[in-house]
C-alpha cells in the first residue's frame, strides 16, 4: 500500500490514506507529503476523491470503507492497481509462501544496478535504497513482488515468473493446501507467451505445467540436479562465499552482503533470474555484495562481541525454522532467546503443532500474545496452545508490559524477536535496553 502511495504521489497526485496505528512508515509518509490519519472518522476523509485502493487486511466494518463503497467513487483492490500499474511494463514477479520479498529487493537491486534498470513496488523497505519503491523512466522492467494473499498475484501478468516456495498458508482463504496449489497454477498460467518460469527445485513436482509455450527453469540452495544451484558455501566472518553454476556457466566466489544460510539460497534464486534476464556476471557479482538488505528481514539490531540481536518478519512455521536453523549455523554453541508473536489467531489455530517444533530450536522462546490483524479472537486459540505443546522449562508467556522483565530473568549469547505483527515496534526499546544493560555497562 505504502508503495503504491508513493507512486501515486511521483506522479503528482494529492494522496492521504488512513492506518490503525503510527509506525515508522506512516511517518516516513507524511514526511514525503503524504497525509495520514489514525481516526475511523469519515470527517477524516479529504474533499474530491477520485480513487479508493484498499487492502484486504482492513477489517469489513471499518466506518472509513464503509461510507466511501456508499459514495459514486471507484473503489479497487491493491491488487487491481497493481496489475494495471505494471501492465505497460516487463514485468518479473516473484510469489511464494516465504522469501519473496528478500528475492523480489535482490532482483531490484541487481537490474538497478546493470544497464536495464528497473521500477520496482517492493513487500519490505530495502535498505539501499530506504524505501520499497523503485521507479526509471528509462526501464521497461517492473520487479514485484505477487502476494498470495486474497488470490492478489492472479491480477499480474508477468513476462518474468519467480516461485520460491509453496506452503500451506492463508486456510482462512483456502481452506487446505490444494486450493493453494491450484492458485499458483493459476498464476504460472498468467505468464505471458515466451516468457519464463523459474521454480525452486523443492516444489517442482507440485507445480508441473503443460504451457509450453513458457520455458522453466529450477534453482536450489545446493541440489546439482537444478539449472542453478550452489556449491562451495563457506562461512567467513559472519558472511557466506559460494559459486553458483547456471546454463549459462559458473559464477565463481561470489559473496553475498546479506546473512544467513537462508540468504544464500535466496541469491541463488536473484542470480538465476537475472541471468536469465541477461545480466552479466560481473554485474550480478558487484550488486550481490553491494545489497544490504530489508527491514525486518535477517535484521541486525545489535551485533557485538558479547551480544547479538536479530529482528526477523518469520511468520509461518517454515520461515522460523530456515530462519533459526540459519541464525544456529552462524553461532554454533551460543545459546539463542526467542521472542515470538503468532500473527493470526486461524495461522495460530492451523499451525500451532508445527509453531512449537519450529520454536523447539530455540534454547528458550518467549511467547507474546496473538497479533489478531484483521481478525476477531477465536475461543480457545491463543499463545497458550503452541507452549502447550513444548517443554515447559524452555516456554515462557509474556506481554509487552513485562517483556523487559522476563528478558532479564534469562540468560542468552543471541536474542531474536519473530514475527509479522507490531513486534517490530519493541526493536527500538530492546535494543537500547540491551546495549545499556550488556554492553555498555560492561
Amino acid at each position: 500500500m505504502s508503495a503504491l502511495a508513493r507512486y501515486f504521489k511521483s506522479l503528482g497526485k494529492s494522496v492521504s490514506g488512513y492506518d490503525k496505528t503510527s509506525t515508522s512508515l506512516t511517518r516516513k509518509l507524511m514526511e514525503e507529503g503524504i497525509d495520514i490519519h489514525y481516526n475511523d472518522s469519515i470527517e477524516m476523509l479529504p474533499a474530491n476523491v477520485d480513487l479508493v485502493i484498499y487492502t484486504p487486511a482492513i477489517p469489513n466494518g471499518l466506518n472509513l470503507f464503509q461510507h466511501l463503497k456508499k459514495l459514486n467513487i471507484p473503489i479497487k483492490k491493491r491488487s487491481e492497481i497493481l496489475g494495471q500499474v505494471t501492465h505497460s511494463k516487463k514485468s518479473v514477479a516473484v510469489a511464494g509462501t516465504h522469501g519473496k520479498t528478500t528475492v523480489s529487493s535482490l532482483i531490484a537491486h541487481m537490474l538497478n544496478n546493470s544497464k536495464v534498470g528497473c521500477n520496482a513496488f517492493l513487500g519490505g523497505i530495502a535498505k539501499n535504497y530506504n524505501s520499497n519503491l523503485i521507479l526509471n523512466d528509462n526501464s521497461e522492467y517492473m520487479v514485484v513482488e505477487a502476494d498470495e494473499y486474497d488470490k492478489s498475484f492472479l491480477q499480474l501478468s508477468p513476462f518474468y515468473t519467480l516461485i520460491t516456495a509453496m506452503d500451506a498458508d492463508h486456510l482462512d482463504i483456502y481452506d487446505n493446501f490444494e486450493k493453494l496449489k491450484k492458485t499458483f497454477l493459476q498464476f504460472i498460467a498468467k505468464t505471458s507467451p515466451g516468457g519464463k518460469l523459474l521454480i525452486s527445485k523443492s516444489i517442482e513436482n507440485k507445480l508441473q505445467t503443460k504451457d509450453h509455450s513458457v520455458t522453466t527453469y529450477t534453482y536450489s540452495l545446493n541440489d546439482n540436479k537444478a539449472d542453478f544451484y550452489a556449491a562451495n558455501i563457506r562461512l567467513s566472518t559472519g558472511l557466506y562465499f559460494f559459486d553458483i553454476f547456471t546454463p549459462f556457466g559458473e559464477i565463481k566466489n561470489l559473496q553475498h552482503g546479506m546473512p544467513g544460510l537462508i540468504n544464500v539460497e535466496n541469491a541463488v534464486a536473484a542470480t538465476a533470474m537475472s541471468k536469465i534476464i541477461g545480466l552479466d556476471n560481473s554485474e550480478i557479482r558487484d550488486s550481490l555484495k553491494s545489497f544490504i538488505g530489508i527491514h525486518r528481514r535477517f535484521d541486525y539490531q545489535v551485533n557485538s562481541r558479547n551480544l547479538v540481536y536479530i529482528d526477523d518478519y518469520a511468520h509461518h512455521p517454515e520461515e522460523v525454522d530456515r530462519f533459526v536453523t540459519s541464525v544456529r549455523e552462524l553461532y554454533p554453541g551460543k545459546k539463542i532467546l526467542g521472542i515470538f508473536q503468532p500473527h493470526l489467531y486461524s495461522r495460530t489455530r492451523d499451525f500451532a503443532t508445527e509453531f512449537a517444533r519450529s520454536l523447539s530450536l530455540l534454547d528458550e522462546i518467549v511467547l507474546l500474545p496473538v497479533y489478531p490483524a484483521r481478525e476477531l479472537p477465536i475461543p480457545g486459540v491463543g499463545s497458550k496452545m503452541i507452549s502447550d505443546k513444548m517443554e515447559a522449562d524452555k516456554t515462557s508467556l509474556a506481554d509487552k508490559t513485562n517483556l523487559i522483565e522476563v528478558i532479564d530473568s534469562k540468560t542468552f549469547d543471541v536474542i531474536l524477536t519473530i514475527g509479522a505483527g507490531d513486534i517490530n515496534k519493541l526493536a527500538g526499546p530492546l535494543k537500547n535496553h540491551l546495549e545499556n544493560k550488556y554492553i555498555l555497562a560492561q
